[in-house]
């Protein structure tokens, strides 16, 4: 469907004042890079179903974009010492990512050069002095190189230096270790673009994996990943959260092909609420966890004490004291409210204080209704400290709910079980459509419409 265009984009925007206002009229100016807006016209044209069921589309973009993409595959502290290796999959490719040496970071296919019997197993990880396959014992050291064939009379024709194990290009970037198969792809601050200057004040490498959750989801890894691209959603899916959350206020910015972000103000009420919400209620409904191990008169707004100030420097307090962290250099606003930033084509990364979280999204195996979404809390290393073992993976299952994790506040997991329990009704709901495609807003959907079109720049070569 095409609609006819009649509106000015720039001019589409919820009435009221916008996250910038709201955090200026908390008596600060929001820091570089959060005073940055930039939105532009993207078009208004419906998106086709057909993108989230087709196994063609599936296809195309397992040829044309996940093998030319650059796809955080782990983070260094997973592999911090040689020989140490993770595997990463996504549709039919998989990885290892090894440690080859204590300045490399290698990233090797998953296939014996014999027959084709993967080295290692999917979601696996280890460490190893070299890679032996299970079936032959074809044997390479872990810099790729050919180490032994059994019975190596019987194959004359093979040359050692024609059997190192293909690799994919490698990169890392605050503490995150990237994977690329194109050969000839770009380097990885190029296509970061605006992101290593933006996380300038927001070091990713001097925090540590504290939790790993991997959820199973019964629906496209695209459908999965845009249920959190907007806070459009939030009115309908998570009313609990309209009291403290500024969801329609909410900024949309796209930067160049490969990043863009959402700014939510949170301690401040939905424009969607008529009635006028107190500073102590807004504080209430914000804060999450058992509110009986918490000091009641830290939590009591006092007069001429709002609730955003009052919650920055109690969550900024509690922050400090569990990491021991000095954590004064940051604003209000980097404390408390959802800063976050969407990386072409499967991550999210939230360099907030409070809310620590990294995203990852990708299909599971061929099939385009199914897909695995990751989610690991980063917090502050203690200052002086070594980095802790990163947490494990937990991994939970389509009908697992997020409050069986290990650790997780069991309001934090309702509200993503909130998150994905339409994802299944959606993809269903894609398969028996009359209509032929999805209507976005222009404004608070732009990130979605903004990744289709990348996707469609990808699949045109």
């Amino acid at each position: 469907m095409t609609i006819e265009k009649t509106l000015d984009v720039a001019s589409v925007r919820c009435p009221g004042p916008s996250v910038q206002d709201i955090v200026a009229k908390s008596g600060e100016a929001p820091p570089f890079p959060l005073n940055l807006r930039s939105n532009p016209d993207l078009g208004q044209d419906d998106v086709p179903f057909a993108r989230y069921t087709s196994a063609e589309f599936f296809e195309a973009e397992s040829d044309k974009l996940w093998n030319r993409t650059w796809q955080w595959v782990c983070r260094e502290e997973h592999i911090p010492e040689v020989g140490d290796y993770v595997t990463y999959d996504v549709t039919r490719y998989s990885l290892i990512i090894m440690r080859t040496a204590v300045d490399r970071i290698q990233a090797f296919h998953n296939a014996c050069l014999h027959r084709g019997t993967k080295l290692r197993p999917s979601f696996s990880e280890g460490s190893a002095n070299d890679l032996r396959c299970s079936f032959h014992g074809w044997c390479w050291n872990i810099d790729g190189s050919l180490k032994e064939i059994p019975c190596r009379w019987d194959f004359p024709h093979v040359k050692d230096e024609q059997y190192q194990l293909p690799e994919a290009k490698v990169e890392t970037w605050g503490g995150f270790v990237f994977a690329n198969m194109d050969s000839s792809a770009q380097p990885l601050e190029e296509y970061l673009g605006v992101l290593t200057d933006h996380f300038e004040n927001w070091s990713m490498d001097d925090r540590c994996v504290v939790m790993h959750l991997a959820k199973e989801l019964p629906c496209n890894w695209k459908l999965a990943q845009e249920a959190f691209l907007e806070s459009y959603h939030v009115r309908e899916t998570h009313p609990h959260l309209l009291v403290s959350s500024g969801d329609a206020n909410s900024q949309y910015d796209v930067f160049g092909d490969h990043v863009t972000r959402m700014y939510t103000a949170l301690g401040t009420p939905s424009p969607h609420l008529t009635e006028e919400t107190t500073e102590q209620e807004i504080v209430d409904g914000m804060l999450m966890g058992d509110r009986r191990l918490m000091d009641p008169e830290l939590l009591k707004v006092k007069d001429g004490q709002t609730a955003r100030g009052l919650l920055a420097g109690f969550l900024r307090g509690q922050i400090e004291q569990a990491t021991e962290t000095d954590l004064s250099r940051y604003s209000d606003t980097e404390v408390i409210d959802n800063i976050q930033y969407h990386v072409f084509p499967n991550m999210v990364i939230q360099p907030g204080i409070s809310l620590p979280m990294v995203y990852r999204f990708r299909p599971l195996g061929m099939d385009p209704s199914k897909s695995l979404f990751e989610m690991l809390f980063l917090r502050p290393i203690p200052e002086g400290s070594e980095a802790p073992e990163p947490a494990e993976p937990f991994r939970l299952g389509v009908e697992d709910s997020y409050t069986a994790a290990p650790g997780i506040d069991p309001d934090f997991g309702h509200i993503y079980d909130q998150d994905t329990n339409n994802l299944r009704f959606q993809q269903e709901g894609c398969r028996v459509s009359a209509k032929r495609g999805e209507t976005l807003g222009l404004y608070q959907e732009s990130r979605i419409r903004h990744f289709h079109q990348v996707i469609d720049r990808y699949l045109a070569g």
